[in-house]
This record gives C-alpha cells, sequence and structure tokens, in this order.
C-alpha cells in the first residue's frame, strides 16, 4: 500500500505542481512531496527483513532525511506519527489505522508553527477524524475496505472544500496542492488494497546536483587572485558622493564586491590583483581594522592537493581540520550569487532554491563537511526553512542554527551582519532581527492563465512577486522590476539592490539602476550578477 500511494503521487507530480497558486515556473509541491516519498521508498525496498517495524522505520527515517519543501517535511511528519503507531502491530486492523492518522496529524500540527486551515493538514486532519469516528461507531462491522473507501472519501470531500477555506485558493481556482498531493497517496494505497495491478517501478532521483563545497574558482576562471577585506573607521561621515567614488574605484580594480556603510565605518570585500591600491584608497577616509587578503590561486592549489590526500584516504578531508568555533552554510542559485557568498565567508553552499529544495539529508551532508561547533544556516527560501529545522532536531553532535531567511537577500544582509566578537546568542539576535528590514521582489512569467489578488494575468505576462503577493504585472521586465521597487520603497529605505539573472543582462540591469538613482536620489543603488535561473532579476529594498 505504501508504494502505491508513493506510485500514484510519482505519476501525477507534474499535475500537482500546475496547481500552484501562483503561476510561477518553479510550482514544485508534486516534485517536493514525491522526492520526499521516494527517499523513503528507496529504503522499504532494500529491506530483506519485511517485518512491522522494520517497515515502518524505513518510512519514517527515509521520509525524515530526504523531507524536501514545506509540503515535503509535512508528508514526513505525517509518515513518522503514523509509523510510530503501527510499528508496534503485526497486524493492522480499522481500530489501529484510526489511532495511527490521529497521532500523524498531531506530530505534523505540532511541526508547523502557524498551522493553515485549507492545506494538507487540514485535509490529514479531516481523514482523521473520520477514521476515528468510523471506528468508534462500527468497528466490529465494518470492513477494511469500506473503512479505506470512506476514509479516502472524507480526504477528497475537504480537498474539493479547500478553496472556500483559503481565498487565494478560490482566486486562482484551483485544490490546494499540498492537499491533492496527500490524496493522491491515500487513492494509490487503497488501490493497492483492493487488488489494483500497479507498476511499482521508480524513477532514480538525481541527488547528485544538489549540494555542492564551497571552493574558489580553477586559476584559468580567476580574474581576480586576491580576496581583500577591510574595514574602514571613518574619521569623519562620508558623503554619498565619496561612498560612490570609492565603490567605482573598486569596481576598476576588482570584482564580487560587498560594500556596506554607515556613519563610522565601511566593510568591504573585493576581489582584486591590486589589494595595495585598495589599501591605500582606504587611507583616504579613516584607519582600517581586520585587514584580510587570501591568495586564492594559492588556495587553489592547496584544495587540489587535498583533494588528492582525500582520495587516497576515502575520507573528507575537511573533517580532519581542528574544529572552529562557528560555520556558515546557505542555500544558493547562481554562480553569481555564489560568488557572494564565498566572499562572505560562507563554508559549504546547498545548490538549490526556487528550482528545487534541498532535502533535509541534503542539509544535513552539508553540516557534516564543515568542522565547526557552531553552523549558521541560511535557507534563503520560505519552503525550505521547515527542512533546514528538521535538519536542526535531527543534528547531535553541532550546534545548528537556523536563521529564518525566506530570500537570497536577506541571506546576505543577515551574514554581513555577522559580527565575530560577539557571541552565537547575540549574532543569531542580531541577524534574526535585521532580516526583516529586507524587502524582496523577484521577476519572472507566468505559466497559465489565473487571477490573483484582483489582477488577471495571462501565460506569458511578466510578474514581479513578493511575500506579500504580486507586486506588478507587464509585458515588459524593466517595466515590471520598476514598479516592484516602487511598491517595494518606504520613507526609511537606504539601499537598492539588484541581482541580476542568466536570462536577463548586466546592461538592462544598469539601466533600471540608472532609473533608481534618479527616482531615489538619497538610496545607494547597487547592480549585482545574481546568475539565478528562473527569476530575470532579484531587487531587494532596505
Amino acid at each position: 500500500m505504501f508504494l502505491a500511494g508513493a506510485k500514484n503521487l510519482e505519476v501525477k507530480k507534474e499535475w500537482i505542481n500546475e496547481l500552484n497558486v501562483f503561476p510561477v515556473p518553479d510550482g514544485d509541491t508534486g516534485t517536493n512531496m514525491t522526492m520526499t516519498i521516494l527517499s523513503a521508498v528507496k529504503e522499504v525496498t532494500s529491506l530483506t527483513d519485511i517485518s512491522m517495524s522494520a517497515l515502518a522505520k524505513a518510512i519514517s527515517s527515509g521520509s525524515l532525511r530526504g523531507a524536501r519543501g514545506n509540503s515535503g517535511v509535512i508528508l514526513s511528519q505525517l509518515l513518522r506519527g503514523l509509523t510510530r503507531v503501527i510499528r508496534d502491530y503485526d497486524e493492522i486492523d480499522v481500530v489501529t489505522i484510526a489511532s495511527a492518522m490521529e497521532r500523524a496529524v498531531d506530530t505534523a500540527y505540532k511541526a508547523v508553527m502557524k498551522p493553515k486551515e485549507g492545506t494538507i493538514l487540514t485535509v490529514a486532519r479531516d481523514a482523521a477524524m473520520k477514521a476515528r469516528a468510523l471506528a468508534d461507531e462500527s468497528a466490529d462491522t465494518i470492513t477494511l475496505a469500506e473503512f479505506l473507501t470512506e476514509v479516502v472519501s472524507c480526504a477528497q470531500n475537504t480537498l474539493e472544500r479547500t478553496p472556500d477555506m483559503l481565498p487565494v485558493l478560490k482566486e486562482a481556482g484551483v485544490v490546494d496542492s499540498g492537499g491533492q498531493g496527500l490524496v493522491t497517496i491515500l487513492e494509490g494505497a487503497c488501490d493497492a488494497f483492493m487488488g489494483k495491478e500497479i507498476n511499482l517501478t521508480f524513477e532514480t532521483p538525481d541527488k547528485e546536483k544538489t549540494s555542492i563545497k564551497v571552493t574558489k574558482k580553477t586559476e584559468k576562471e580567476i580574474k581576480f587572485g586576491y580576496c581583500t577585506e577591510f574595514i574602514i573607521i571613518l574619521e569623519h561621515a562620508a558623503s554619498k558622493e565619496k561612498l560612490s567614488a570609492l565603490k567605482e574605484f573598486l569596481n576598476a580594480i576588482g570584482d564580487s564586491i560587498v560594500f556596506v556603510a554607515d556613519d563610522e565605518m565601511i566593510k568591504v570585500h573585493v576581489h582584486t590583483n591590486e589589494p595595495g591600491r585598495a589599501l591605500t584608497k582606504a587611507l583616504t577616509f579613516g584607519s582600517l581594522s581586520k585587514i584580510k587578503i587570501d591568495n586564492m590561486r594559492e588556495e587553489h592549489q592547496e584544495i587540489l592537493f587535498k583533494n588528492a590526500e582525500k582520495l587516497s584516504s576515502k575520507q573528507n578531508n575537511i573533517n580532519n581540520n581542528p574544529k572552529k568555533e562557528v560555520g556558515f552554510v546557505a542555500v544558493s542559485a547562481g554562480d553569481g550569487f555564489a560568488d557572494i557568498f564565498r566572499g562572505l565567508g560562507v563554508d559549504y553552499l546547498i545548490e538549490g532554491g526556487q528550482t528545487m529544495n534541498p532535502s533535509t539529508e541534503d542539509v544535513l551532508d552539508a553540516v557534516r563537511q564543515v568542522p565547526a561547533k557552531n553552523i549558521f544556516i541560511y535557507p534563503n527560501n520560505k519552503n525550505i526553512i521547515l527542512a533546514a529545522n528538521q535538519a536542526s532536531h535531527l543534528c547531535n553532535d553541532k550546534n545548528l542554527i537556523v536563521i529564518p531567511t525566506t530570500t537570497i537577500p536577506q541571506g546576505i544582509t543577515a551574514i554581513i551582519n555577522y559580527v565575530v566578537d560577539k557571541s552565537v546568542e547575540e549574532n543569531t539576535k542580531e541577524m534574526e532581527s535585521v532580516i526583516h528590514s529586507v524587502k524582496t521582489g523577484q521577476i519572472t512569467f507566468a505559466v497559465r492563465d489565473t487571477n490573483i489578488d484582483g489582477r488577471e494575468i495571462h501565460k506569458g505576462d511578466i510578474m514581479g512577486l513578493s511575500d506579500k503577493g504580486i507586486l506588478s504585472v507587464g509585458s515588459d521586465i524593466s517595466t515590471v522590476a520598476k514598479e516592484c521597487i516602487i511598491n517595494m520603497m518606504e520613507g526609511d529605505s537606504e539601499l537598492i539592490s539588484i541581482y541580476y539573472g542568466k536570462d536577463f543582462s548586466k546592461n538592462k540591469a544598469e539601466k533600471i539602476a540608472a532609473w533608481a538613482e534618479k527616482e531615489y536620489p538619497d538610496c545607494d543603488v547597487e547592480v549585482n550578477a545574481g546568475g539565478q535561473p528562473v527569476y530575470y532579476c532579484i531587487l531587494s529594498v532596505e
């Protein structure tokens, strides 16, 4: 029954993806739930001893570690609760299933801080309540076939009512995608119980693409060889014109620039072949502190040497290094963003985000690679936070701290505000606070016709999205981006950042920046290569 439920979900995953409320090209609920359950399938199909306890353990462990996205994490928690009951029985009857479903719902609700009605949780809860009512009323007379049919029917009825519980679903004309995923699993399981012949051949998920160790670029790719960092303690507050001139100078001698300024200091990171010129220029503003210059070409040679050692010893060399106090893991997508995170000192990048949510196991794998006692992780996507939290509960030998960043710009701001001299607790509090000052807009295209937030959207339209909904819709990327910036601006906004993706040019991004500088003369405006897929550009205002 479990394998048949998983197979039914795998077959229908793309259809479930299309139920995403926002008509964006990264609707991934079906994919996330499928990859979550396929992780459990892998463990189940490798069992040689098919006892109930072994089966329960395989389902629970596989789904917990393979959980991706919010829907996948909730599914893993439902399976965890269910298996905690059935593992103690050799035979399952109506009463046992009802108790297991109740435990499943209780476990899943506890995993979500703010449960919403009209979601997968509601569908699961109503199905469990129906199971309990049937068990209490007619446990001795109802057959398992009748029981399962009524429970699945109840789940389907609740799913059809989810648009009445969540107005955004009704406006988009869809049912909840996570709830549909759960019903699909239940229908498959029920079909197997009824004796329907089902092909249980599964696709093998490609896990190799999800995690990448942060390394410097190869020597051939390294245009600027010295990673240079320093803090300028200002003698006098610098004018906007002087700060702009310093940034232009740094741009002229290097790349991968991170530049953060206030009235008292300037924090600078730049890749350059002339670190001396950068320091000399900086001295005209004040005194220098925390100077750090690394030869990235030498580091590349060292990496090659260590990789050779790793191959010979069949051990990951990073675990042989002395442990440091603090390490950093971030989820990112795009070469440009990867360079920015490298420059900010991130130890390990997990490749993913909008188009591929990494699993709990991917997070745990990344944590294992970082030789630190305390590790900050930046999910940089609201659909990855639950998986990161789940990883923190499963991580026993390190202190994994999840900073709940919902966008990559939030992650960048959080890391910039990390202060070496402060404690883990102080830094956690500061980073959790500062991310709320970052507003993010993302520009992409619609994959279907729909109505959302009172806007009529057609397939192919350009959309500007934020966590609060759709900010702009139009036919031109630059126009939509400008409208997004206008909608995100507030009276105290100081910085506008534009990260252009792989399908948007630097020249067009700079034209948007020129418009923003003219429109908001009191704000600093930055343009950076993000290299992200799916989203033409990512905007942030803080």
